[in-house]
């Protein structure tokens, strides 16, 4: 599906969406207080003039736009009319796009963001967008560092205080005035000359990764 291929009816809900939605993110974003681990992580790659591929679950978009925000960041965003609201909303907070996902067109997408590397913008994928099954990591991050050579980053975002939306992935809207955890992890770096199943082991490691952040921000938030 294309923005095209959107009927009328969608394509207005889109508008509509990216219209409210930007101002009471801000104003929501601006109300947490966060909490940062391994921030560190990110600065070093910066530093050595690489580009981090941010990899992250599906069900934590909302708190990454903000926390993340207006930094050139471009996203892989699903060509489905959930796709298209995502798409338009974070473009207001300064990120790219990238359209395609691991089930359409992301072989297109890849070498987009690929190409965006290259001009020296990060990219950003979630990692089990964008249909799922939660938790479970998609290797279109494996790819990506293995074809540009740059790291992937790692992290999760856990608020002491949220909503959680009934989708598949349990989207996370944190209340106003929360705590926030965001655990960064370490960079992984995968090798253009990674045969299938170094790429899989790769793709298991990170989706390992992403469940110890998860119980690094519980611990950070106390318990839960």
């Amino acid at each position: 599906m294309t923005t095209r291929s959107l009927t009328f009816s969608q394509r207005a809900q889109a508008a509509f969406i990216a219209a409210v939605s930007p101002p009471l993110i801000g104003a929501l974003g601006r109300s947490l207080r966060w909490e940062v681990e391994g921030y560190e992580h990110y600065e070093a790659i910066r530093a050595q003039g690489d580009q981090p591929i941010f990899a992250f679950w599906h069900g934590r978009i909302l708190p990454a736009t903000w926390f993340w925000r207006d930094r050139d960041i471009v996203v892989m965003t699903s060509e489905n009319f959930d796709g298209e609201c995502i798409a338009r909303v974070i473009r207001r907070f300064g990120y790219g796009v990238a359209r395609g996902s691991t089930s359409r067109r992301g072989a297109r997408a890849l070498a987009q963001l690929r190409r965006d590397m290259r001009t020296g913008k990060p990219a950003a994928l979630t990692l089990d967008g964008p249909r799922g099954p939660a938790g479970t990591a998609q290797p279109g991050a494996v790819w990506l560092s293995g074809l540009t050579g740059n790291p992937i980053l790692p992290f999760h975002i856990e608020a002491a205080r949220y909503w959680a939306a009934d989708t598949w992935d349990r989207a996370q809207v944190p209340k106003p005035f929360s705590r926030v955890a965001v655990a960064i992890g370490e960079p992984m770096r995968v090798e253009k000359t990674a045969t299938d199943a170094e790429r899989e082991e790769a793709r298991l490691a990170l989706q390992g990764t992403l469940a110890r952040l998860s119980l690094s921000t519980e611990e950070m938030l106390g318990g839960g």
